[in-house]
């Protein structure tokens, strides 16, 4: 049986501010800079949902597009599209919004919604030049 790696995009928009409660206020300028600022700041993000499966004989299909379109909108979009993450996601009021713990929060929202064993990987493109990936290591 033919194993597929399919892949589905979602855009969204966001606002955080990149600050550590174990830091001093000069640790966190230091290492955030400007992305530490009071006010945070905003990025269009990219989200590729990385599914894995077994080829359908039937159907030709790992899963119905349509359908993971919906998971990934309903999971993730819905809750954190046009929000100041840090004030707006309960998971982010006490964890960092970086790239990578976002990446991370995301996978534990479309693990709950996706079939057993269907979730590969997530990345999350911040910028065209930082992507955060994780596989549920």
């Amino acid at each position: 049986m033919s194993i597929v790696y399919l892949s589905r995009r979602a855009t969204f928009c966001a606002s955080h501010r990149l600050h550590s409660e174990k830091l001093s206020p000069a640790e966190n300028k230091k290492l955030f800079g400007k992305c530490n600022s009071a006010n945070g700041h905003g990025h269009n993000y990219i989200l590729e949902v990385i599914i894995c499966g077994q080829l359908n004989p039937k159907t030709g299909i790992v899963m119905d597009l349509t359908k993971l379109k919906k998971i990934i909108e309903d999971s993730v979009v819905a809750r954190v599209d046009h929000k100041n993450l840090n004030l707006d996601v309960r998971e982010f009021k006490s964890l960092n919004p970086t790239a990578e713990n976002m990446a991370v929060v995301f996978w534990e929202w479309l693990e709950e919604a996706l079939p057993k064993d269907l979730l590969y990987e997530v990345r999350l493109h911040e910028t065209e030049n930082n992507i955060a990936i994780y596989r549920g290591e």
